[in-house]
């Protein structure tokens, strides 16, 4: 084979928190029913929750995916990490390049398909499309139970299908053989609404971790900038997963909200001198 959503009741109050989290996935795009049984949350008739395919400005069709998680250290408190996904080919942007997916979920990019390194195309593969990425980066460490090393390995998206909302392949994985608790980086997005600043409980959803990655985080002090720039230096065969996910997280492309690279905490405001309501660019660096 992806926030919107309505009000939830005396779900942790306001409480709204920051950091990496230890998660496990409880639903993918839930229907009313599950709102309320396994959310705990009550859709009113008129809700647009539960609409998930839509349209572009463009014409095209979308599909946002909901994923929802509990969060290992947060007991009880329940959020989503949604994932925005368009039947568009994706292109940079100086139209010189596409992006292509293989059966294993990974990208590359080229200006031909002929210049693709070999380690990529020893696998199928096929032109990618917007938001598909980030949603098999989601799956590949979700999924973190399948030995991808084998040759009979597969992770890859009936597109046509998906683009229809089905999804069933993947609501069957929750809490299958493959299924593993992974580490989500928990945000606050702040937006002006009409001069009014409001606080939103957020989850970045372009780069997730292997639940022992954590200890990396409380070894170093990654939010540092001194201790950033080594890493930006290197060449990204070079770096380590937790590494490779600090510098997406850091990069011009990455998180705009506010957020720590320590484990999840409570989020205080007057931590984060600068709040910024601007949405996640949906460019890729330097490509």
């Amino acid at each position: 084979m992806g926030v919107q959503g309505t009000k939830r009741e005396n779900q942790f109050n306001n409480e709204r928190y920051v950091g990496l989290g230890e998660v496990k996935v409880i639903a993918i795009n839930p229907d009313t029913e599950e709102y309320k049984d396994l959310l705990g949350i009550e859709l009113k008739e008129e809700s647009k929750a539960t609409e998930y395919i839509g349209e572009s400005k463009d014409g095209n069709t979308t599909l946002r995916i909901d994923v929802w998680v509990e969060c290992a250290k947060l007991k009880g408190k329940k959020d989503k990490i949604t994932f925005f996904l368009e039947d568009k080919q994706k292109i940079n942007k100086e139209d010189t390049k596409k992006q292509y997916i293989n059966t294993l979920g990974s990208c590359s990019w080229a200006d031909d398909p002929n210049n693709l390194p070999d380690w990529f195309t020893k696998r199928d593969y096929r032109n990618a499309y917007n938001g598909e990425e980030e949603f098999c980066n989601f799956l590949r460490t979700w999924l973190g139970g399948l030995n991808f090393m084998l040759d009979s390995a597969s992770l890859s998206l009936d597109w046509k299908s998906l683009m229809k909302g089905n999804i069933k392949e993947w609501r069957v994985q929750i809490g299958g053989e493959f299924s593993v608790p992974f580490i989500a980086l928990y945000t606050v997005k702040t937006v002006d609404k009409g001069g009014e600043v409001k606080e939103y409980q957020s989850i970045f959803n372009k780069a997730f971790l292997p639940s022992y990655s954590l200890k990396n985080f409380r070894l170093i002090d990654y939010n540092k900038d001194e201790v950033l720039e080594p890493l930006k230096k290197k060449k990204p065969k070079e770096l380590k997963p937790h590494e490779k996910f600090v510098v997406i997280v850091k990069s011009e492309f990455g998180c705009r909200d506010s957020y720590t690279l320590k484990d999840v905490k409570e989020y205080n405001s007057e931590e984060f001198l600068v709040a910024s309501n601007s949405p996640i660019s949906e460019g890729d660096p330097s490509y």
